[in-house]
Parts: C-alpha cells; structure tokens; sequence
C-alpha cells in the first residue's frame, strides 16, 4: 500500500511581499537616505501641523489651548463669505493667479526658449544669473524698489519720466487703476527666473537631430517652437499647471500686502484671501477664523487638483499626475 505524497503547499502572498519589499529596500536604500532629510523636513513643517485644523471649528482661547477651546462648529467660516469685502477677495485671488498660471507658463517658456538657443555658455550663464537675481530678493526690499519707482513725490517715474515731459504726475498709491499690470509686472519680474529653470533643463534634453532635421526641411526658429519645442514640454506643462491650479486659492501675501504698501485707497484691486484673513487676524484676533480660511484654501485646492487631474487623464492618461 502506498501513500501520496504530500502536497506542496505555495509560499503566502505575505511572505511573497514581504521579500520583494525587503529586495526594493536593499537596492534603493541610498536613494532612500538621500531622501530622508525632504521627508522629515514635510513630516515636521506640514504634517505635524495638521493637528491645528481644529483651530478652525474652535472659538479659541489661551487657556483652553487646541483641545479644550470651545466648539462652535462652522461659525469661523461665516467671515470668508458674509463680509461684503467677500467677492472682491476671491475675486481678486482667482483673476491674479488665473493671470499668473497662464501668462507665467507662456513667458517662462518664451524665456528658457531664449537661454536655450544662447551658443556661447558664458552669456547663457551671465542672462540666468540677471533674470533669477529678483527672486532671491526679499519681498521688504521689492516693496521699497518699487515705492522708489511709484511715489508721488520722490518716485523716479514721476520726477524724471512725466515732470520733465510736461505730463501731471500720477499717485499710483491712490489710483487702483495701476495696481493690476504693476502687480502682475512685479510677480513676473521677481519669479520668472525661477519658473523658467524646469523648462530650460527639459529643452535641454530634447534631441538635437529634431532641430537640424526640421532645419533641412526649411523650418524656421518659430516653426521649432511651435512643433519641436512645445510638444516636447507637454508634460512638463501640464504637471506645473495641475500644481499651481491646487494654489489658485492662494496667494503671495508679500506681494499683494508689502508691495501696495498696505494702502487702503486701493484694496479693491489688492485684497486678496490671505491679505484679508491678515487684516482681520491684526483686528480681532481670532485664530479661528484664520485657521478656518486656511483650512478653506487647502480643501478647495484639493478638490481643483482631483478635477484637473481626472480632466487630464480622460484626455490624456499617459500625461496624468495620477
């Protein structure tokens, strides 16, 4: 009489997993490392934080602290839509940062375009160092750069730009009519070198023999452009875009705070979310409400980024953050 033999029993999904794990671990475990400082910097700097949303749903106090303050639900969120200041602000925070995304992407292309196309290494490196310059600048100091340009009395453009030609001078600290092309101007001036440096490396590995081919056929700098170029940064663009979309609710508080000199005459172009939670903040100190449009912000970038990411995949998959 003889007996089966037994049969062989297939080693756990568990253990399966685990091993590669340990496999992955063991071969990227530099990278790993490399990594750590990012990873604990975000865990400290974003993660940790996150307990302080409950700020928002709080009327808090010092003596209650965090967790023992009073609940008052979404009472702190009344102030971002009740105040009749409520639609100029968001207003003014979408239109800004629509102007930003768009026109930003568009010169900041133009602008690596430019260095790309330098064949002598020294002036690709003298214009990169001139135009990142502005964006290592400390927003206190930009504010004052530009009250030079712009006071009434002593600024440059009224005493030697419209005096000497007969021209009134302009209080642009009065006049909001001004404010939305000398805001965008600054934003581009102070942070187009920065954004140009994603693309700038991209073109950088864009094969050459698409260049001299479309050459031959007859394909002028333009055409390179427009059909080698762009294509080529497609995904590069989408990614940039998809992030700021998530930050279309934000905004540079020194630029829109600091810059205008916090002149009250035009808060109508100026305000923005950020500016007004300050100026409410500085009036009744409530961290509630601050913690409460933060929270806001954050909720609604999140959201843009799922829609705009969906939107991306239907089109386009392989171009999909996720």
């Amino acid at each position: 009489m003889t007996t089966a033999a037994p049969a062989k029993t297939a080693p756990s999904k568990k253990k399966k997993g685990n091993s590669t794990l340990a496999k992955r671990l063991k071969r990227c475990w530099p990278f790993y490392i490399m990594a750590l400082p990012a990873i604990i910097y975000f865990v400290i700097n974003n993660y940790i934080p996150m307990s302080g949303l409950i700020l928002a749903f709080e009327h808090y106090t010092v003596s209650g602290g965090i967790f023992g303050s009073e609940k008052v639900g979404l009472q702190n969120f009344k102030f971002l839509f009740t105040s009749a200041d409520s639609w100029i602000m968001i207003r003014n925070t979408l239109l800004y940062n629509l102007a930003f995304i768009v026109l930003g992407t568009v010169i900041a292309i133009l602008t690596a375009y430019f260095l790309h196309e330098l064949k002598s290494n020294m002036s690709r490196k003298v214009y990169q160092t001139v135009i990142l310059f502005p964006g290592l600048l400390s927003v206190i100091i930009v504010s004052y750069l530009a009250n030079a340009l712009l006071a009434g009395d002593t600024g440059f453009i009224n005493m030697h730009i419209l005096r000497p030609l007969g021209l009134e001078s302009v209080s642009f600290y009065s006049e909001k009519k001004w404010w939305p092309f000398i805001l965008v101007f600054v934003h581009f001036w102070q942070m187009t070198g920065t954004n140009c440096i994603l693309y700038l490396a991209n073109m950088s590995a864009i094969d050459p023999g698409l260049y001299e081919a479309s050459s031959l056929d007859g394909a002028s700098r333009w055409d390179q452009l427009i059909n080698i170029t762009v294509p080529c940064l497609i995904p590069t663009i989408i990614t940039m875009t998809i992030l700021q979309v998530g930050k279309i609710f934000n905004s540079d508080f020194g630029l829109f705070y600091q810059v205008p000199m916090n002149s009250g005459a035009i808060l109508d172009v100026t305000q923005t979310i950020d500016t007004y939670v300050y100026r409410g903040l500085m009036n009744t100190a409530n961290m509630g409400m601050s913690a409460a449009a933060c929270f806001y912000q954050s909720v609604v970038g999140f959201v843009l980024v799922m829609i705009t990411n969906a939107i991306t995949r239907k089109i386009s998959r392989e171009n999909a953050m996720f």
